[in-house]
């Protein structure tokens, strides 16, 4: 009988322990990048909408990502946000909820400074706050047309930020193959660079690569790389 007892002891120690931690959901818009230093993995065909934290003092860099209709191109747009820095005050036993600060969304707008909002299913005040931020990241597109990545990935930068240390710092540009080849002897006017925000055609060029089949990604990829 006493090991009967130990075993239902047992049981009940771990049900009641995976009960103390709070849940965290994030609508299908939005997307996790980092918790307390560590980047939160997730995928482009699966949305991670809950994670659960214990109690205490967390940060979760998160941010805004979507796509809409463009009524001038009649195709469909991607838009993210920077990331945005959620420090929070867990209670174990409660459960969390994000979601968008008013009800109707215009996403280009919306995404240059997301205003959210994160409550109890009880009904009980939130202690948190919100830190807006300016990282950027280079899409994939842009890293293969524009010489690689000048700086770390926007998922290093955010773990980096909720784990208390300071950004990560780009490295110098260096000028592509084509660049170099086609730059003046002398820079008499100064042109604004090619990378610091995604263009139309970039982001149309990411979604068509979403929508081909892997024939036709190495396809691309060949004619591409024989661009550079």
């Amino acid at each position: 009988m006493k090991p009967l007892m130990t075993v239902s002891a047992l049981f009940a120690l771990i049900c009641s322990s995976s009960a103390f931690a709070a849940n965290f959901k994030i609508p299908m818009s939005f997307e996790y990048l980092a918790l307390d230093g560590t980047q939160i993995e997730t995928n482009h065909f699966t949305h991670k909408a809950e994670i659960t934290l214990s109690g205490g003092t967390h940060k979760l860099a998160i941010r805004y990502n979507d796509v809409y209709d463009d009524p001038l191109s009649e195709s469909p747009n991607f838009v993210k946000s920077s990331p945005f820095i959620i420090t929070i005050n867990v209670d174990e036993s409660a459960n969390y909820e994000l979601a968008p600060a008013q009800k109707i969304i215009d996403s280009p707008a919306f995404a240059k400074s997301p205003k959210i909002v994160i409550s109890q299913q009880n009904g009980a005040a939130v202690d948190y706050s919100v830190q807006q931020t300016d990282i950027q990241e280079s899409s994939f597109i842009g890293k293969l047309f524009n010489g690689g990545s000048k700086g770390p990935d926007v998922d290093t930068v955010a773990a980096a930020v909720t784990a208390g240390k300071p950004i990560p710092q780009p490295l110098a540009a260096q000028p592509t193959a084509v660049e170099a080849m086609t730059a003046a002897p002398v820079a008499t006017t100064a042109q604004p660079s090619a990378t610091t925000q995604p263009t139309q055609a970039e982001q149309m060029l990411q979604y068509w690569w979403q929508q081909a089949d892997e024939k036709t990604r190495k396809e691309f990829m060949s004619w591409a790389i024989k661009q550079l």
